[in-house]
């Protein structure tokens, strides 16, 4: 079964089929062609793959994330963001950083990051006299920031597999290495754009513009406390907390910020629906593919091998890095934590590695792939939102993954940069 599975996986994958139609048709033809078990099987266990509580939450930050941005809180993120920075010599580039920051404690989704504040960011960019290519390439660079700081939906399928985290501890651990990577990105647009000579015209805005931008904002930076708050103090599960997300961002939207409107409310419903379609269709069938996996004992097969080796906690997520990064370039964070991580996680522990340092290096080196070619998810969303190749991208791309891997040894390095503020929390 796992040579059928895995030749047709990576058969399907080279021909360009989606990764959910990939990963459920190599379990079938795995299924069919290699073992006696009755085809119904595979139905079976992607339905199980969906058939969870907690996943209700995914939908509903989706929504959130959606009706915020309908709700115009992406531009004014990003008019916040460009009244402090946006003069000084980059400052559209860190303003897109900040901006796209603020953005990740509403939506959760790198995709939905890229496709908001980081189109926006472009636009404003290349009037200013940006490279085009440069503002692209930072847009997708700083978006990777949004499944690593709460809330996060990769951070809520993670804690499904593996129950020594818990999504409220997830959701803190992620907000030290975030903000790393927002200053890791803010050191290479420094350096990028004090090579050439970047800088915006347009006028300071005076004390009180800067004193209403601010106030405008404050309702929609809330929605992070809101969110993380209350699930630490136990006010709600973090499945509630994203149907509070849902009326809180409608409130916003209809109420405070009167950019939303009741005709607009269908086209957002459709569009969240079909993100929400796209997701649960993956992990039903990750699922689906991991449960091969395990009936032929592939898991507990390599963690015997690894344990065998007598690897240092070092050595070992230094080698989890390598392969991580490696499969990141072929596969979406989300199938990649379902069919990873009830392989890994249990290895780690058993050497010793802190369950949460490990679930910040899964995820962090998974959503690192998102922005390297030839999968490369947000380098494809940004090339189509601002008629970019992909090509032109990748090739200002480059800096940014150095960043990214600086960041990856540090989170490696230094357990507490993804475990102090959960521990300080009671996590």
């Amino acid at each position: 079964m796992i040579i059928i599975l895995f030749a047709s996986f990576f058969v399907l994958l080279a021909l360009g089929v989606p990764v959910a139609f990939t990963l459920a048709i190599a379990t079938w033809l795995a299924v069919v062609l290699g073992s006696s078990y009755p085809q119904i099987v595979v139905i079976k266990e992607m339905f199980t793959g969906v058939d969870s509580f907690p996943l209700l939450a995914v939908p509903f930050f989706i929504l959130a994330a959606e009706l915020m941005t309908g709700g115009a809180l992406t531009h004014h993120l990003l008019r916040l963001a460009s009244q402090f920075v946006g003069r000084a010599r980059g400052g559209l580039g860190y303003a897109s950083i900040i901006s796209t920051t603020l953005f990740a404690g509403i939506s959760g989704s790198a995709l939905a990051a890229a496709a908001g504040p980081g189109a926006m960011s472009i636009r404003m960019m290349e009037k200013s006299g940006y490279d085009k290519r440069y503002a692209s390439a930072l847009a997708a660079a700083v978006a990777v920031v949004d499944p690593i700081i709460p809330p996060s939906i990769t951070m809520i399928i993670y804690a499904l597999q593996d129950q020594r985290v818990s999504v409220g501890g997830l959701f803190l651990a992620g907000v030290v290495p975030g903000l790393v990577i927002s200053a890791a990105m803010c050191v290479v647009n420094f350096y990028v754009s004090r090579k050439r000579s970047y800088r915006s015209l347009d006028i300071r805005p005076s004390l009180k513009e800067m004193v209403a931008n601010t106030l405008y904002a404050v309702p929609a930076l809330a929605l992070i406390v809101i969110v993380v708050g209350g699930i630490r103090f136990g006010w709600f599960t973090p499945t509630e907390a994203s149907v509070i997300a849902v009326f809180y961002a409608l409130f916003c939207g209809m109420f405070i910020y009167r950019s939303l409107k009741v005709k607009d409310l269908p086209e957002i419903i459709f569009r969240s629906a079909m993100v929400t379609v796209g997701i649960l269709l993956i992990l039903a069938s990750a699922r689906a593919f991991a449960w091969v996996l395990i009936i032929e004992g592939v898991p507990q097969f390599l963690a015997d091998t690894i344990i065998g080796w007598n690897l240092s906690p070092i050595v070992f997520l230094l080698a989890v890095n390598v392969l991580l990064l490696i499969f990141g370039m072929f596969m979406d964070p989300l199938p990649g934590v379902m069919i990873l991580v009830p392989i890994l996680a249990p290895i780690a522990f058993q050497l010793g590695v802190d369950p949460i340092q490990f679930a910040m290096i899964v995820i962090l080196n998974l959503t690192v792939g998102l922005i390297t070619p030839p999968v490369g998810a947000l380098l494809f969303v940004v090339s189509s939102v601002v008629k970019i190749k992909v090509s032109e991208i990748t090739r200002e791309i480059s800096p940014f993954l150095i960043a990214y891997v600086v960041v990856l040894l540090l989170v490696t390095f230094v357990p507490a940069l993804s475990t102090w503020l959960p521990r300080l929390a009671g996590f």
